[in-house]
């Protein structure tokens, strides 16, 4: 497996190189060749780098300490490749919690709805673990951007896997505070409600989370984004006997880049 998964990073290397390399991105004139590789091809990179006070994943806390957490993706006609990651930054917890993901996503557009479905695949290097999971979902470009997306783990639990069955309703709002030369400085709230059933526990539950930030473009390629987060889990999820967790609050701020 872990020669699969280096061979994923260096092939979506290479793609990254294609799309950024100077013989690529201009022409090159010959008596042959005339026009580029890529031709018109609407290609959209992006990339960010947060800093989290601890790493909570759907109501479950999943690492106590400090973590960097940076991600990229590459995409065009609706297909995204991305990676993403968490690591330690402190290890006080004792608790390895270093992760790895690649999530390959196809998304739909029409009008004000969207429609996406893909795979992440988790790998856990700390354990040795990993698991695969399939979503779809959809959303609506009107106020408080509700969205519903469904995941399902189909990983062996002996492996790190769940097997388990997660729904969730978000909305989200984001409101203009002021100008900051040609661009605009807003605060983004969001808030989730989500179903559990077997994901991580063995009954069923859910996790309730609100959060608010603040985006504030540095550039027109850059932008800082300092949050502040909590999270509710309910049913199996907080029963001691069970998910055994706790209601969390969290902060950290996130860099994002793009192209």
């Amino acid at each position: 497996m872990k020669t699969i998964v280096r061979n994923i990073i260096v092939g979506l290397s290479g793609i990254c190189w294609a799309f950024t390399s100077p013989i690529c991105a201009e022409p090159v004139e010959n008596e042959e060749v005339t026009e580029t590789i890529l031709g018109d091809i609407p290609l959209e990179m992006d990339a960010d780098i947060a800093f989290n006070s601890k790493y909570i994943w759907r109501g479950f806390n999943l690492d106590d300490d400090p973590v960097f957490q940076p991600g990229g993706s590459i995409g065009a006609y609706g297909f995204t490749a991305s990676v993403w990651g968490s690591y330690d930054i402190d290890d006080d917890d004792g608790v390895d919690g270093d992760e790895f993901d690649i999530i390959l996503d196809y998304t739909y557009e029409y009008d004000i709805f969207s429609l996406s479905a893909g795979n992440t695949f988790y790998f856990f290097p700390g354990t040795d673990g990993e698991s695969y999971e399939l979503y779809i979902g959809g959303a609506v470009d009107t106020l408080l951007s509700p969205s519903l997306t469904f995941y399902y783990d189909y990983g062996d639990e002996d492996d790190g896997g769940a097997d388990g069955l997660y729904l969730v309703f978000e909305a989200s709002h984001s409101i203009p505070i002021f100008e900051m030369g040609e661009s605009e400085v807003s605060l983004d709230l969001n808030s989730h409600v989500a179903y559990n059933h077997e994901l991580f526990i063995s009954g069923e539950g859910g996790d309730f989370g609100i959060g608010a930030a603040l985006t504030i473009p540095l550039n027109e390629h850059v932008t800082a984004s300092p949050a502040i987060s909590y999270s509710v889990p309910f049913g199996d999820m907080s029963d001691s006997d069970d998910g055994n967790q706790d209601d969390e609050f969290y902060f950290g701020t996130t860099w994002s880049f793009s192209i």
